[in-house]
């Protein structure tokens, strides 16, 4: 039952995806270029830079599940500014600390998963909170659309009731876990931010570094773009747009589920190599398609092989360095710098040379997450 409130907590972990979806909103009633409406998800990711190393620090001083507990009160008070108002230095305020709290989440919520499970049974697991994850983040443009097209029941929040029904469910979370005893192993030594980054001299952590960089590059990416790519080429609306997100969630959400048994069978380098592969194809096809049908299995093929990359790499990587489980933790999460880096390219290639530009942004990463399938001979 200990793995119940961890996996609550992994939903919650799923709230930092909502940015893509309210970026767009947010975008649409200010009147923002694409350049200024990806700064949101970038701004987000920003965060993961400064405060992912810290947050492994952290863990080795007072734990790793009082560090979940702090990330989920600084998640629950990012979703409530929102309410107030959807101003643009409101919702700058309120994505910052949703960046902070996700960063500190994410850093110390996946290490907490090894007090809890064996490190075979490590990769399967963490794809399994992957697809908690992934219901929060599928379900974050279709509550949207829902508060947007009812007035009544969101009490004229519109699509912003969105945060109302999240801020709940990450106070359940805190009370959940909260009250959950799980023993851990005794902290790793004490370290500096020096030593931390010193680890990235490793080329193999390097690699994984670089992998997760483009992995959440890609989500992001795709979780920005799609809507805009329908709205581009086909002419629908936002609200109708919109639905792409959920389709990219929907298969992410499913690969995330099958992975999760997948990898107690295949070998992780097999499954990650055919992950890529579906990824390729699906860049090529968003260059060149124009029918809804076809943009939406393209999407599908990005969801489902990007699903398992993250916890691939992310065990692989804990499991190089078992002694250095906090700070590798910390430079991995720190990688999820890559949120912040793709979606300001592909927000400028978008303004250059239209929607093919952000593309063309993302397909760099999917070439070095295969790269990374040819040269990484430790995964097994």
């Amino acid at each position: 039952m200990q793995i119940v409130p961890v996996m609550l907590c992994f939903f919650a972990m799923g709230f930092v995806d909502l940015v893509g979806t309210a970026s767009n909103y947010v975008q649409k009633d200010l009147g923002l270029s694409d350049a200024q409406a990806n700064l949101f998800p970038s701004l987000v990711f920003f965060w993961f830079l400064l405060f992912s190393v810290p947050t492994g620090m952290l863990m080795n001083k007072i734990g790793r599940k009082k560090t979940v507990l702090i990330s989920l009160a600084v998640t629950t008070v990012s979703l409530i500014f929102p309410i107030t108002g959807d101003g643009y230095y409101t919702m700058l305020l309120s994505f910052s600390l949703l960046g902070i709290g996700n960063a500190i989440m994410q850093t110390s919520l996946n290490p907490l998963v090894t007090n809890l499970i064996s490190e075979d049974k490590l990769a399967s697991t963490l794809t399994f909170g992957q697809f908690v994850k992934a219901i929060a983040s599928f379900l974050a443009p279709i509550l949207a659309a829902w508060g947007a097209t009812t007035y009544i029941p969101t009490f004229g929040l519109g699509w912003r009731a969105l945060f109302v029904i999240y801020a709940i469910v990450s106070f359940l979370s805190i009370s959940v876990l909260a009250a959950t005893p799980i023993e851990e192993e005794r902290p790793d030594k004490a370290s500096g931010i020096g030593e931390c980054l010193r680890l990235l001299g490793r080329p193999f952590i390097l690699l994984c570094f670089l992998g997760i960089m483009c992995h959440v590059g890609i989500d992001v990416g795709t979780n920005t773009t799609a809507p805009k790519i329908i709205m581009e080429r086909l002419g629908l609306p936002l609200e109708e747009a919109g639905f792409a997100t959920s389709v990219y969630f929907i298969f992410r959400t499913a690969g995330c589920f099958l992975g999760a048994f997948i990898l107690r069978s295949m070998s992780p380098k097999i499954f990650f190599g055919l992950s890529v592969a579906m990824m390729l194809i699906a860049m090529g096809m968003l260059f060149a398609c124009d029918t809804l049908m076809s943009i939406y299995v393209a999407l599908a093929l990005i969801g489902f092989g990007n699903s398992n990359v993250f916890s691939v790499i992310f065990s692989q990587a804990l499991m190089a360095s078992p002694n250095e489980k906090n700070e590798v933790s910390g430079l991995m999460i720190m990688g999820l710098f890559g949120g912040t880096v793709f979606p300001l390219a592909m927000g400028y290639a978008a303004d250059s040379v239209g929607q093919a530009g952000a593309v063309a942004v993302m397909t760099v990463g999917v070439a070095f997450l295969l790269y990374y399938t040819l040269r990484i001979k430790t995964i097994k």
